[in-house]
């Protein structure tokens, strides 16, 4: 009989650091999840506890692999997805941590940015990206100018400043190295797409030195072992959860749209050869030796996270049966111009407050904020026709997706049919894949549940108006 074979995949997220473990056939084995904290200490500014973060995962991992008993010994490699625009920094000797966490959603240097204003073109060109604070390096000048740790470091030569992704490897492997992986290498604003390393002008454009960063590697390789216990567990893959969940039922094709809705929305279409667009990212979602996938991709900053702050204006306590009880409802909402944590594709605008169209109750406003994120995502589907073919059809994944009524929205918004998948959480499942070196069997959509476009011009036309009004917002504060 065959020794089974299982994958360990660590999914390091907004809320929670998850550790699931996958068999051959993409099954879940066993999985740990312990929650994180959240910090805005101010207007802007997002923050986790490097600390927190680093022990959470491990606790993640000892208890998946604590449920898995004597089985763990069928651990064949391991890999890493995480958030991919949030960066630390730390002492490259030692590992101590000099700073917070600086999320993704950070936009606390966005005035800053303003000055390269004239640079974005080149910018875009080179790196696939727009002149966003929401990118790394906005966030490490910021370290690099105001935290007195990291000031020293650097003056001690004991600096390393990067993705989070490469400070988590830093701690999680045993051999403690320094390096960075595309997917999340690509979301500083330093990264070039085509030489797929550090650009030296854009470096210097905003005063970042090479030798404080990770060195660029492939999204796959012998990175070393995980350091827990006396287990010998090489990690194999590191990447970007969006990135990841590209590759959760297989090779991506061309032909479909993936979203996936966590605490922010992702569309996206896998390309064969870098594709620019003027307003939405290009990505390279995953390279090694023999094969390599870039996307086209556009952003939804406020997905769940606007849910989140509505919950928090207004004191409701059950969340998820308030949206299934809003979804429900035959009640029409107003609109709800969602900039949570700024307004990303095809806009790219950090100066417009969140605010609502016309009046309700909470209920009704609570619906506007989850059509928002329908609204949005549709925005971007249409963006992405300027570049390429419509697609076949669109798969969703993600926390939300399990939401029906979402779905049915985007279905009807877009007209195109709808697939979701049981396995909701696609950045684990597509990690598991690439852990298991792209395996030719690999199975599809599990179970999944089809939505198919309806006739729906109530909808359509709260999506005319709220285009119509977001458009005269941007207009006006230009």
């Amino acid at each position: 009989m065959a020794r089974p074979e299982h994958y360990l995949t660590i999914d390091q997220g907004g809320h929670a650091s998850r550790a699931i473990v996958f068999d051959q056939s993409a099954n879940i084995i066993c999985q740990s999840e312990i929650p994180i904290d959240t910090h805005t200490p101010n207007p802007g500014w997002v923050e986790h506890d490097p600390q927190q973060l680093i022990r959470a995962t491990f606790q993640a991992i000892r208890a998946s692999l604590q449920k898995l008993g004597t089985d763990k010994k069928y651990i064949k490699a391991a890999g890493l997805a995480t958030q991919r625009s949030s960066i630390a920094c730390w002492n490259r000797n030692s590992g101590a941590a000099l700073s917070p966490i600086l999320s993704w959603q950070d936009r606390r240097q966005a005035e800053w940015l303003q000055q390269f204003q004239d640079q974005s073109e080149r910018i875009h060109n080179k790196t696939g990206l727009f002149l966003s604070p929401h990118y790394g390096a906005s966030k490490m000048r910021w370290c690099l100018d105001n935290i007195t740790a990291v000031k020293q470091a650097r003056q001690d030569n004991d600096l390393s400043i990067g993705p989070m992704a490469s400070f988590l490897a830093y701690h999680l492997i045993r051999q403690r190295p320094l390096l960075a992986d595309p997917a999340n290498a690509s979301r500083t604003l330093l990264w070039n797409l085509e030489t797929q390393d550090w650009d030296e002008t854009l470096l210097q454009l905003f005063g970042i030195d090479k030798d404080i960063l990770p060195t660029c590697q492939p999204s796959s390789g012998n990175f070393g072992q995980l350091d827990i216990d006396d287990l010998n567990i090489p990690v194999t893959v590191i990447t970007g959860d969006q990135s990841a969940a590209l590759f959760a039922w297989g090779t991506p094709n061309p032909q479909i749209a993936h979203i996936n809705i966590g605490t922010g929305a992702f569309v996206q279409r896998p390309l064969t050869k870098i594709k620019h667009s003027n307003k939405l990212l290009t990505s390279l979602t995953y390279k090694d030796d023999t094969y390599h996938c870039h996307a086209l991709e556009g952003t939804i900053n406020g997905a769940a996270c606007a849910l989140q702050w509505f919950a928090e204006q207004h004191a409701i306590k059950d969340l998820e049966k308030t949206v299934a009880d809003c979804l429900s409802s035959p009640v029409t909402p107003p609109l709800f111009i969602n900039t949570i944590s700024g307004l990303a594709s095809p806009d790219w605008r950090t100066d417009i407050e969140p605010q609502f169209v016309g009046d309700g109750d909470i209920q009704s406003k609570l619906l506007a904020v989850i059509e928002s994120i329908a609204f949005l995502i549709q925005r971007n589907l249409d963006e992405m026709e300027n570049s390429v073919d419509k697609p076949d059809r669109i798969i969703i994944s993600g926390g939300l997706s399990k939401l029906d009524g979402l779905c049915q929205r985007i279905a009807d918004l877009s007209r195109i049919k709808l697939i979701r998948p049981q396995a909701h959480e696609a950045s684990a499942t597509g990690l598991a894949y690439l852990v298991a070196a792209r395996p030719l069997k690999w199975p599809g959509y599990k179970d999944s549940k089809t939505f198919t476009a309806s006739n729906n011009p109530a909808l359509e036309q709260r999506f005319m108006q709220w285009s119509k009004a977001l458009n005269k917002i941007i207009t006006d504060k230009t």
